[in-house]
Parts: C-alpha cells; sequence; structure tokens
C-alpha cells in the first residue's frame, strides 16, 4: 500500500515495496528519494496521485535497485577494521569492502598499490612479525589520505566552476566530529575518512563545503545551491548520518 501525507492510504498491490508522497510547491517534477529508512516520492501539488504511482511503478526497477545498493554500502561500512592487519583480511573503501593482499618485499619501506577490487601491499621483510600489524595499518592510512586528497581535488574541479566557488586550500585532516569545513578564507577542510564512504557521499561533502563559500550559513538559499548541484544530495546526507558513526571507528 502507500502511505500518502495528503491523501491517506491506497491499496495498490502491484509493488513491492512501500513508498510515501511529499507535496511541494518547489518542485516541478516528480521525483523519488530513497534512503536507508524508507522511499519519498517528491511531487508537485497538483499532479493526481495516479499519475504518481504510474510513474514509481515505471521506475519500480531503480527503486529496488537502489535499495539493495544502500543496504550492501550500509553492510560493507558497518564491518569493523580488522583487529589484525594480515593478508586476505579486509577494510571499507569507497564504499566496498576491498581484500587485502600482502607480499614480502625487500624495499625498504611499505608499498601499496590501490584499487575498488584489492589492495596489493607489499610488506619489507625486515618489519618485525610482532610490528607489523601497526605498521601496515599506519601505511594503509597514509595512502588513504594521499588517495583522499586527489578524490577531493577531481570534485572540486568537477564543480567549482559551475559557480564560482574556488576554495584557496584544500585540505585533508583527521577529524574526530567533523566531515568538513570551511573557513572564512575559502579553505577547506575535509576529513580523510570519507574515503571509506561510498563515493557520492563524499562528493556530497565537497559540495557542502564548497557551497558554504558563497552561503555561510544552512539557509534555505545555502540548500537550493546544493541542490542546484546534486539533486539527490538528500540521500547522501542521510546515508552519512545512519552510518558516519561506523566510518568514525576508522581503521
Amino acid at each position: 500500500f502507500i502511505t500518502a501525507n495528503t491523501f491517506g492510504t491506497i491499496n495498490i498491490n502491484t509493488l513491492a515495496f512501500k513508498y510515501s508522497i511529499r507535496r511541494s510547491q518547489r518542485v516541478k517534477k516528480t521525483r523519488i528519494i530513497v534512503t536507508p529508512e524508507k522511499i519519498e516520492v517528491v511531487a508537485p501539488l497538483r499532479i493526481s496521485e495516479s499519475k504518481i504511482h504510474a510513474f514509481v511503478k515505471s521506475q519500480q526497477d531503480w527503486v529496488m535497485t537502489t535499495v539493495d545498493k544502500i543496504a550492501q554500502q550500509t553492510q560493507n561500512i558497518a564491518r569493523l577494521a580488522p583487529e589484525k592487519y594480515v593478508d586476505g583480511v579486509t577494510i571499507p573503501f569507497q564504499g566496498q569492502q576491498v581484500g587485502i593482499q600482502i607480499k614480502p618485499t625487500s624495499f625498504k619501506k611499505i608499498k601499496i598499490e590501490l584499487n575498488r577490487q584489492k589492495i596489493m601491499l607489499h610488506l619489507p621483510v625486515k618489519i618485525p612479525e610482532a610490528e607489523a600489524s601497526e605498521q601496515i595499518r599506519l601505511a594503509l592510512i597514509a595512502c588513504l589520505k594521499s588517495h583522499a586528497l586527489q578524490e577531493v581535488k577531481n570534485i572540486v574541479d568537477k564543480y567549482a566552476w559551475q559557480a564560482n566557488l574556488y576554495p584557496r586550500f584544500i585540505r585533508i585532516k583527521t577529524q574526530k566530529t567533523r566531515w568538513g569545513s570551511c573557513g572564512a578564507k575559502n579553505d577547506i577542510n575535509l576529513n580523510w575518512l570519507l574515503i571509506l564512504a561510498p563515493k557520492e557521499v563524499m562528493e556530497y561533502v565537497v559540495v557542502h563545503e564548497l557551497c558554504h563559500i558563497k552561503e555561510r550559513n544552512h539557509s534555505s538559499n545555502f540548500w537550493q545551491l546544493v541542490e542546484a548541484h546534486l539533486p539527490d544530495y538528500k540521500i547522501q546526507r542521510k546515508w552519512l548520518k545512519h552510518n558516519g558513526r561506523y566510518l568514525m571507528q576508522g581503521l
């Protein structure tokens, strides 16, 4: 059935999921928002409920795929970092659990090859076994911070020109309570742990901070600017709210 905020309940058994309807004066086209908590359809005031249902029915494959994707991402992030870093363990990276393959090497320092399928880690044979796990953890953090910086720069390059939102500096930091911030001189700081989240989530946080260059508060003008860049930003915002506590545990 469909729970409609303005029209009560309609018994329609053609869909495999429930959704709510929210009417908005600001919306010109009907759209669907899928979050870990609910499926919501945002629709213009005058569109009929039968047309809303027909639209949702036409998008049901996308809805179910998105629901499954969000559930998988949540499961991946909820899995904690390993107690010990050894060959075969996994860590979260860009919303996926990625396996670590360790190979002994004569290199003087740990070398890491990183992608979304696996992490190849070359471990110097001179490192004592008792110290290896912590050395691997620290090397992974350094590698992920570097990767996070490059990802953030790519996102800034993608969006900054659209509204002339150019930061003065970009910094990747270790932060215990914040995902990002924009300083008075347009310096943007981002939490490196965002590299563990899905790419869309990091993209949202970067765009969020870019928009603060123009709008310094969280007014309606600010959120309109965010939405102009990312129409589905609420999905990523809610994902981060739901899963952020897991990310903050770090590696």
